[in-house]
């Protein structure tokens, strides 16, 4: 089995059986497992793909899940994702000032969550 399949599979192992941890304990808010491996798989990837990146990551989604409900999350996360988007297009997420604060409080709370977790930046 590649080293990447048997990351993909590690990751969506963890998130399941942290998924259904918390929600036997009804703490964090309910984001889908394939929201919360996509999100891990990401920030695996920018850490070269190390397995020690499997469960730092997923802490850090767990800590942003604990400021944001899940669609909150998402019209956040796109909100930071697209801020540099060039063009027309991307000026529905760098002009309304309520978006770049909506983006802006996402990367703090983001950025809190990957030194809490030992991600680097």
């Amino acid at each position: 089995m590649s080293s990447t399949r048997r990351i993909a599979l590690g990751a969506v192992l963890a998130m399941t059986l942290t998924g259904m941890a918390l929600a036997q304990g009804g703490g964090i808010k309910a984001y889908p497992t394939v929201d919360r491996v996509e999100f891990v798989l990401e920030c695996m990837q920018k850490n070269g793909g190390k397995q020690e990146f499997l469960y730092k990551c997923a802490c850090v989604i767990d800590e942003i899940a604990q400021k944001y409900a899940y669609d909150d999350f998402v019209e956040a996360a796109t909100a930071a994702r697209y801020q540099s988007l060039a063009g027309e297009r991307g000026g529905v997420f760098r002009d309304p000032p309520q978006v770049r604060e909506t983006a802006k409080r996402y990367l703090q709370v983001q950025g809190q969550a990957m030194k809490g977790c030992g991600v680097p930046r």
